[in-house]
């Protein structure tokens, strides 16, 4: 079993930075692919970023491409999201995610270990 715990997620205004983060347990964690997915009110869980297990490989939705960044730290059993430029269509609850098998995939039901979540709230 596998568990994610999200922190870093908060308030702040139009064109700020925040970065999450994702603490796995687990020594497993550094084979696994992971991601970050978010989830605005009334919309569905959308793929945000993912990075493979040696970190060598990312994805990005077109929508935070250029402005969000994800890492991984298999020392530390953690992962990153950094996010820059925020715009007020990117609050939303930001969820961690890992997929097992180590692939990079854009697909919710993809993925077999998730957070609780941490909110994020960009303001205009």
């Amino acid at each position: 079993q596998v568990q994610l715990v999200e922190s870093g997620g908060g308030l702040v205004q139009a064109g700020d930075s925040l970065r999450l983060s994702c603490a796995a347990s687990g020594r497993a964690f550094r084979s696994y692919t992971m991601a970050w997915f978010r989830q605005a009110p009334g919309k569905e869980r959308e793929f945000v970023a993912a990075i493979s297990w040696r970190g060598e490989t990312t994805n990005y939705a077109a929508s935070v491409k250029g402005r969000f960044t994800i890492s991984r730290d298999n020392a530390k059993n953690t992962v990153y999201l950094q996010m820059d430029s925020l715009k007020p269509e990117d609050t939303a609850v930001y969820y961690c995610a890992a997929d097992i098998r180590g692939y990079i995939r854009v697909g919710v039901s993809e993925y077999d270990y998730w957070g609780q979540g941490t909110q994020v709230t960009v303001s205009s």
